[in-house]
């Protein structure tokens, strides 16, 4: 079959362009788009099953967002070179697709859907997850898949106080605040980012901005969909029914449901009165009844919609919950800080029945997280994982590593507060975060982001605020509705909204809000976010009562670290060849060091246990990087040994010349009795000499010069003996050419036959070639471990 591409393409508000195209690729999928701008090329697929599983209680719903590395040209950096499970980013724009789309299906559908989305070619300056929703979306609304309405999502960044629809990437990186929102012609549905305490009137205006640009993409998926013809989406079996049975279940337990419901029972005692009550009815069922798998699965259905319907009747008519709180009433609240004597921060918070557990541990930047994706490669200093063992909720489950809601709370406790973490120079830390889920009854992720700031401020570390979270929930039925703080489980899962929003006294670092019902105003957006103002105002006030500020200093097992700049011509002589020296001061000081070249300097991080460690490298690397003053009096250590002399350190990785002849006012043929490796002996930085570069040091400098001495007569090369016409040095005399001259020099015969005849000369013991004061063997040893030292001064 020859590909039939329809197209349609509109413009943002500053004039970009964007294109969806539907049958060039993909085509055996259900629906399938290809959405471009610029270089940026995403495809989306989606793929549902005709019927749904036997016994098929739940919307089977898959979304999966992949970035392939070839869309940027890049080869994976995994062992098979291929692209394995999706990563923790992919993750977090596979759950914005997802949460966006799934409450658009209807309620009784339970077909398996696989909504794919994939990053196809990049564009280093197009930001692909604000595109992802409208891939996935225009695939669906292409196709026969009976999804509701159409969606998608934008990004709203602000940039130098302007609001930007879709920010490039250099943009963003300016940004005070970065959210992204999904919506339908009508209604938001979906809306997560973070900022720098915005207040809860600019989250209205970027909630209105986002509206109106994805009105715009919505009109032009339409118009896709009507080119390519589609008229109609495929018809659902409808879902079995059962009057009488529902009439039955109702008579028996709506007063029960009722009575345990407005019993402000604990989460436990609730869970089993509620299970009490679907037994008694079980019990009630004939043998018939009790083997009809169809009436079983409607007896759970119709008492889950029964005990909905109750609960919501109930806190509308009563405004009281099912703990029996207000509207706005927050749980209670106990915060213990230093409850772990081994990490570096620690801080326990229970809310409710809400407990997490969290600590802080402070790393080096060799701790850093290289998150990739397909157009960029970043280390990251600040890292959350949350974790939500199933004992938490009194459960057995396998413990099978992070899930994607672990990821996604995660991130959002990260981002939050990430807003007010110390910059990387004020504070060179790697930072990593844990929260541990205890207990859970709802905003969970609330408490990591209460918890993860009384650690930070527990472990020393300078956070000049505290950030809090609270979870709204919402209750709406014909016009009537209740705006619940500090939500439960049961009423997270009974409610039509879950809206988490977390903050300073200042103002909104994080949101994450998913509605489940159409028509929720601007008026009841801007009620929801000042009740939770108030909420996060009580928590805040709570957790200052705690910790009121960072402790003063670190803790004392908790790792010290110094940063030195240095110029960056040194950051070779500090490492030294293959890592030699910058492995030294490691290994003899006890410390981590690294070094990097940051804006043409570099920068150098030590850390360590204890101060004395770091002092000691510190005095080190500054030794190397310092400049040796021509006529400064230094204590060094003699290293060396050679017949002319000995090489002294006198300064960390720095060595100079100590010559026989500057020893002492004696003349010395030899350093036997007078110097052995390993003393410390004080000289003075005399030149340098002019061809090598090496220092050229003196001891006899500092002696008193002997009262008569008579200076000797220079000790010219004549003094070496009678040598004969040595002739042009170039020629070589009787040596030849110095390329092959006096045999093959790489073995053939004994050297000295072919000097001439020098004339008689006395013996030095410490000369066996017969050569001068620098005979050829007997030259300073190579110091390759300083060599980058030396050529930097």
């Amino acid at each position: 079959m020859i590909p039939n591409p329809i197209s349609v393409s509109f413009r943002m508000n500053d004039g970009r362009e964007v294109s969806i195209e539907t049958g060039r690729m993909a085509r055996q999928a259900d629906g399938a788009v290809v959405v471009r701008q610029g270089n940026c090329m995403i495809l989306a697929t989606v793929v549902a099953a005709k019927e749904p599983k036997p016994g098929q209680s739940f919307f089977p719903l898959t979304v999966d967002y992949q970035e392939k590395f070839a869309s940027a040209g890049r080869i994976p950096g995994s062992f098979f070179k291929r692209e394995g499970r999706i990563s923790d980013s992919e993750i977090l724009v596979s759950r914005l697709i997802d949460r966006a789309l799934r409450p658009l299906f209807p309620d009784d559908y339970y077909c398996e859907v696989q909504v794919l989305v994939t990053l196809i070619s990049s564009d280093p300056e197009v930001m692909p997850d604000s595109l992802a929703c409208l891939a996935a979306s225009a695939a669906l609304a292409v196709s026969d898949v009976p999804i509701q309405e159409v969606i998608s999502e934008v990004r709203i960044g602000r940039v130098n106080g302007e609001y930007v629809v879709n920010p490039y990437r250099a943009q963003l990186k300016e940004a005070d605040m970065d959210f992204i929102i999904a919506a339908t012609e009508n209604n938001i549905m979906m809306v997560e980012g973070e900022s720098k305490e915005c207040q809860e009137e600019d989250i209205v205006k970027a909630l209105e901005l986002a509206h109106d640009a994805i009105r715009v993409q919505i009109k032009a998926q339409l118009e896709l969909r009507d080119k390519k013809g589609v008229t109609g989406k495929r018809e659902i079996a409808p879902a079995p029914e059962n009057e009488e049975l529902k009439k039955r279940i109702a008579d028996f337990a709506t007063a029960r449901i009722l009575a345990i419901s407005g019993g402000a029972l604990p989460k436990n005692e609730r869970s089993t009165g509620f299970k009490a009550i679907r037994e008694e009815f079980a019990a009630t069922l004939t043998d018939e009844e009790k083997a009809d798998a169809e009436l079983v699965g409607l007896v759970s259905k119709y008492f889950y919609k029964l005990e909905k319907k109750v609960v919501r009747d109930m806190v509308l008519s009563t405004r009281k919950r099912l703990d029996g709180r207000g509207l706005e009433d927050v749980r209670p609240i106990t915060i213990e800080t230093d409850v772990l004597p081994s990490p570096h921060g620690s801080a326990l918070f229970t809310r409710g029945e809400t407990q997490s557990l969290t600590t802080v541990t402070l790393g080096t930047s060799e701790d850093e997280l290289l998150v990739e994706t397909a157009a960029t490669s970043d280390y990251i200093n600040f890292i959350l994982h949350y974790n939500f063992p199933p004992f938490s909720t009194g459960e057995t489950k396998p413990m099978r590593g992070p899930g994607r809601r672990e990821v996604g709370h995660g991130n959002l406790a990260k981002r939050s507060l990430a807003q007010m973490m110390p910059s990387g120079e004020s504070f060179p830390y790697t930072v990593r975060i844990v929260s541990d889920i205890l207990e859970s009854n709802g905003s969970s992720s609330m408490a990591t982001v209460c918890a993860g700031s009384l650690a930070l401020m527990d472990g020393g570390v300078p956070f000049p605020k505290h950030v809090s979270g609270v979870a709204m929930g919402m209750i709406s039925e014909e016009g009537k509705y209740a705006i619940l703080t500090d939500i439960l489980g049961d009423e997270d899962h009974l409610g039509d909204m879950d809206f988490k929003v977390t903050g300073t006294r200042d103002g909104i670092c994080g949101i994450q809000m998913d509605i489940k019902v159409d028509g929720l105003s601007m008026d009841v957006m801007r009620e929801a976010l000042a009740q939770a103002r108030r909420g996060r105002l009580h928590i805040l006030d709570k957790m200052y009562e705690a910790v009121a500020a960072p402790r003063a200093d670190l803790k004392p097992h908790a790792p010290r670290v110094v940063q030195l700049n240095i110029d960056r011509e040194y950051i070779g002589a500090v490492i030294g060849p293959g890592g030699k020296i910058i492995q030294e001061i490691q290994r003899e000081t006890g410390t981590t060091i690294s070094i990097e070249e940051v804006n043409d300097r570099g920068e150098v991080k030590i850390f360590a246990s204890d101060k004395a460690k770091i002092d000691k490298a510190l005095t080190w690397i500054k030794g190397i990087v310092a400049v040796p003053e021509v006529g400064e009096t230094y204590e060094g250590k003699v290293k060396s040994i050679v017949p002319f002399g000995a090489f002294i350190e006198f300064m960390p990785g720095k060595e100079g010349l100590l010559h026989i002849s500057e020893v002492s006012w004696k003349r010395l043929d030899t350093l036997e009795g007078v110097l052995s490796e390993g003393d410390t002996v004080k000289i003075k930085l005399i030149g340098t000499d002019p061809k090598s570069g090496k220092l050229r040091l003196s001891r006899k400098a500092l002696m008193p010069k002997p009262e008569g001495y008579v200076e000797p007569e220079q000790r010219e090369r004549s003094d070496r003996g009678d040598r004969g016409d040595r002739g042009d040095r170039r020629g070589g005399g009787d040596r030849g050419d110095r390329r092959g001259g006096g045999g093959d020099r790489r073995g053939g015969g004994d050297r000295r036959d072919n000097r001439g005849d020098r004339g008689d000369r006395p013996q030095r013991p410490h000369n066996e070639n017969g050569g001068g004061e620098r005979p050829q063997q007997a030259e300073a040893p190579k110091q390759d471990d300083n060599n980058d030292a030396d050529l930097a001064l």
